[in-house]
């Protein structure tokens, strides 16, 4: 394979601050430059792994940040997928955004992999994923197929 996975995501903010609080808070993201260029741009590069971002644009007049719509009506970018270091830096990410009203408690089993769906301050739909340590190989389930272990008995 000739890629190493994802180098960053564009997206488009309102509000460039409140959303670097929101993934250094919940995900120990850190800023990792600035640009500014005249009146009203400004692009903040917000460091999510070793090896990938986000570039943050914030734009003078541009209201696209605050366009969403349901998954898969949202244009070609849907939702980004951000992976978690491992089980237990998944777990504190999910309680994280939990506590900031980001995602509720579901975690998806998609048998490999389990995820929990949130949505940024700007509306932005992400995913945080790691390997099941409950994974059997060759087994794939649809998505909604919720994670036994964070089903409460």
């Amino acid at each position: 394979m000739l890629l190493d996975g994802i180098n960053h995501v564009a997206v488009l903010t309102a509000d460039t601050d409140r959303l670097a609080t929101f993934y250094r808070e919940v995900f120990d993201a850190t800023v990792d430059g600035e640009l500014r260029e005249g009146d009203g741009f400004r692009l903040t590069m917000i460091k999510v792994g070793p090896r990938s971002e986000l570039n943050v644009f914030e734009i003078a007049g541009n209201d696209e940040a605050g366009r969403q719509a349901p998954m898969f009506g949202r244009g070609r970018l849907d939702h980004m997928g951000l992976q978690a270091a491992d089980l237990a830096a998944f777990e504190t990410i999910r309680d994280r955004l939990m506590a900031r009203g980001a995602a509720d408690a579901f975690v998806t089993d998609f048998g490999p992999v389990l995820s929990v769906f949130f949505t940024d301050p700007d509306g932005l739909e992400g995913e945080v994923c790691v390997a099941s340590p409950d994974a059997q190989p060759g087994v794939l389930n649809a998505p909604g197929t919720p994670a036994r272990r964070y089903v409460p008995e």
